[in-house]
């Protein structure tokens, strides 16, 4: 009987495996599009750290959705797409090689000891309390002041620890912090939309 025949089964083993090979190398051209920044799908081009960014509810989806505004530059500059892309990867050098991902949470990834960092540049603890206790002009400059120098402002009963950033390492770390805010994250982290965005 055929059953019984391992060619069978071998045969049968290699074709299961080339039908889900072909599926997979489909799914991933398709996931590879949709993140990929500036794809067109849910990941904005880093150039939008030139505009403003904030989160608006949507009744059809039922979730919060970043909504890009016009222009807002960071520190004051307008960067190119290259310049973008350069200060968004160190920024996100800076942070895999200060291991922030030990107590914060990107996206739904890392701990949760320290606050999730996917929608912080949204916060609006930055201008309410962070620009006044920094005296700092803009958002970018508190966080930069920040990220330099996080035992001068411990508000928690868990305090960061200087990571000894430099003033460069720390904009591009607010540079990815800001880009990271547009990305539609389906909705997540949820309810964020509850205090009022600026």
């Amino acid at each position: 009987m055929y059953t019984k025949d391992p060619a069978f089964w071998r045969a049968g083993a290699i074709s299961a495996t080339l039908v889900m090979l072909v599926i997979l190398g489909f799914l991933s051209a398709n996931s590879l599009a949709v993140i990929t920044a500036g794809g067109g799908g849910h990941v904005p081009p880093y150039t939008v750290i030139n505009h403003q960014i904030s989160y608006q509810y949507d009744p059809e989806k039922d979730q919060d959705m970043p909504v890009i505004g016009g222009e807002q530059l960071l520190f004051g500059k307008r960067y190119d797409a290259a310049q973008a892309s350069a200060l968004i990867g160190q920024g996100k050098l800076v942070i895999q090689s200060r291991a922030c991902i030990d107590c914060h949470t990107f996206l739904g990834n890392g701990a949760y000891y320290a606050p999730d960092l996917t929608k912080s540049w949204l916060d609006p603890a930055w201008k309410a309390q962070w620009m006044p206790m920094t005296q700092s002009k803009t958002k970018e400059e508190a966080m930069v002041k920040f990220l330099m120098h996080p035992e001068r402002y411990p508000t928690w009963s868990r305090e960061m620890p200087n990571l000894q950033l430099s003033q460069s390492s720390a904009e591009a770390v607010v540079a990815y912090l800001k880009w990271l805010s547009s990305i539609n994250t389906n909705g997540f982290p949820a309810n964020f939309n509850n205090a009022p965005q600026q």
